[in-house]
């Protein structure tokens, strides 16, 4: 019996070029609460779940983090990010790479730990309508990244074993959540993380971007 594999991807960082600017606009958000926090501290946090970045606020800044301070960072966040949604391009290949895997028969779905209010900014510069092609998102899980229901939320809707399901993320986040769901983790250096860090993380193999996953599908047993 021939095993056909789907693909489950992440967003930013994945499929769009936009993990910076998610940093700037969480930066923005943080300073009009008078929250110091380093650039390159909160681009360690992006593609985890708002309730880990707030614990992981909590801990770096202690500061006093109420339910209505939550919600007004997220606002301003989402705010700042729409506000930068014109810089977002989808990475080299994405395009491409979602086209081919359409094209051979080979199923496919979005898995973000944004809301669809980012979200759609991303998926409108990818060309996808959420619409037409599986698309999950925060609002659609009770927990996001490192948990894996957003990855099982994705594969359940295809129709597709997540243990046939191949992971693509460029987060330690994605690889991690991809091991707790029994997937395949498959990382990509766009997001800014390292080789080194996604293969700990459990990613069995890592490539640049999504051109270059393009040229090695046969190496993730994509077959339709």
């Amino acid at each position: 019996m021939r095993i056909e594999t789907a693909f489950l991807f992440d967003l930013d960082g994945t499929l769009v070029d936009s993990v910076y600017q998610h940093v700037l606009a969480w930066k923005q958000a943080l300073d009009q609460e008078g929250i110091e926090l380093s650039v390159w501290r909160i681009h360690r946090k992006i593609g985890m779940s708002g309730g880990l970045f707030t614990n992981q606020l909590l801990r770096e800044t202690r500061s006093e983090m109420s339910a209505e301070r939550i919600e007004r960072l997220r606002q301003a966040h989402a705010e700042a990010y729409r506000r930068l949604g014109s810089q977002v391009r989808p990475l080299p290949g994405a395009r491409e790479l979602l086209a081919a895997l359409s094209e051979s028969g080979t199923r496919w779905a979005i898995a973000t730990s944004g809301r669809m209010e980012t979200a759609a900014v991303n998926l409108a510069a990818l060309g996808v309508d959420p619409e037409k092609a599986v698309v999950v998102t925060r609002d659609d899980v009770k927990y996001a990244k490192p948990d894996p229901d957003l990855f099982i939320a994705a594969a359940h809707r295809l129709g597709a074993p997540i243990e046939q399901s191949v992971v693509v993320g460029d987060s330690i986040w994605d690889m991690l959540a991809a091991q707790r769901c029994r997937a395949l983790g498959v990382g990509l250096l766009s997001g800014g993380y390292g080789q080194d860090e996604l293969e700990r993380a459990g990613a069995l193999r890592v490539y640049e971007d999504p051109a270059d996953l393009l040229l090695h599908l046969d190496e993730v047993a994509a077959r339709p």
